[in-house]
């Protein structure tokens, strides 16, 4: 329901790489060039299938230091060709998956270079070290917004391998309102290696991803995310579905005129058709919720337009449900029969009605 809480937007996609991936990655490169002999012969090695890469890539470029980057071939040609065009040193495509790749580039390609470092895509201290400056830059500009007081009572996040999720929760200790800050740990049905873990009681391997956010698509989550989320008490795990996660994309082009991938996709979902209120009951009207919307270079407007064909008929009754949004209006819905202000429940249970984004907090 509108005005079921207060919408705060951390806009990672502005980061350098256009996606969070630019704070850790940044983060381990420099970290490890001050504490390398020769950091005048580093070459840094990635295995990624899209942001860590270009994060990585990035980040060298700025540090003056080649980077070659090895993604599975699932990764799609554009992605490829982003990868190159931000400086890459060389990217190679070999595997069916991202372990496979990456156990290339370690058992190939790192032993024959003597000053190569490896750069993981989320498993590593320094990259939640630098995931965990969202946190503090989050309470700089609620406070420079006049909204200092207790801070946020929730953070909205997407999990892949865990990463961001590590740095959150590491940047929430750093702050007195950290404790009672609940934090919505999002994965889509398919690439739910958190959701999963923590229904068997330990960390497991799926046998494969399924889901279209693939950007989340690590099979087994880092241990840290792990222990942290079945130890702590405000960290929720939920699970969104691809079409929720795909219509949060387009909805959210429509009303922000943000283009995210799904694996963001997913975070912003959650402010439509009611799915705040039921994740989170305890939020009140003035309650502070900041989603990150992580970014992400895995989408296209092709594949948006193609995400409300394939799934739109199946938020009919919810989009129309909100005739105040923009995206409520738009023409591909395929949405009739109903008129534009009827207040109804889809079929899921929710109701058609988007949370207030009240305000905007960039990078």
């Amino acid at each position: 329901m509108r005005g079921n809480s207060r919408i705060f937007l951390k806009l990672e996609n502005l980061q350098p790489s256009g996606s969070f991936k630019s704070r850790g990655i940044g983060q381990l490169l420099r970290h490890s060039l001050d504490n390398h002999p020769t950091p005048q012969l580093v070459h840094f090695y990635c295995s990624s299938g899209g942001n860590a890469g270009l994060a990585c890539v990035t980040a060298a470029r700025t540090l003056d230091r080649p980077a070659t980057i090895v993604v599975p071939h699932s990764t799609k040609p554009f992605i490829i060709a982003k990868i190159k065009n931000a400086g890459a040193h060389e990217v190679i495509q070999t595997g069916a998956n991202w372990k496979e790749a990456d156990t290339y580039m370690q058992e190939v390609l790192l032993k024959n270079d003597k000053a190569g470092i490896y750069v993981p895509p989320f498993d590593h201290p320094e990259i939640w070290e630098g995931h965990s400056t969202l946190v503090s830059e989050v309470a700089q500009q609620l406070e420079a917004q006049g909204e200092e007081e207790e801070g946020a009572d929730a953070i909205i996040c997407s999990v892949g391998g865990g990463g961001l999720l590590c740095g959150v929760l590491l940047g929430l200790e750093r702050q007195e309102w950290g404790k009672e800050c609940k934090v919505l740990a999002m994965e889509t049905a398919g690439a739910d290696s958190l959701h999963e873990s923590l229904l068997q009681g330990h960390v497991v391997n799926l046998p494969d991803i399924t889901s279209i956010a693939t950007s989340l698509g690590a099979t087994r989550v880092t241990q840290r995310a792990f222990d942290l989320a079945s130890k702590r008490h405000n960290v929720i795990s939920a699970l969104l579905s691809d079409a929720e996660a795909a219509m949060g994309c387009w909805r959210f082009a429509d009303d922000e005129r943000i283009v995210v991938e799904a694996a963001c996709g997913v975070n912003v979902a959650v402010c439509y058709g009611g799915r705040l209120r039921k994740l989170l009951p305890d939020l009140t009207p003035e309650s502070k919720v900041v989603i990150v919307v992580c970014g992400g270079s895995n989408v296209t407007l092709e594949t948006l337009l193609e995400w409300r064909r394939v799934y739109g008929w199946m938020f009919e009754r919810e989009i129309t449900g909100d005739g105040e949004v923009p995206s409520a209006l738009s023409e591909t819905n395929g949405v009739d029969g109903l008129e534009d202000d009827a207040e109804v429940d889809g079929e899921d249970g929710y109701s058609g009605r988007r949370d207030t984004v009240e305000t905007v907090i960039g990078q």
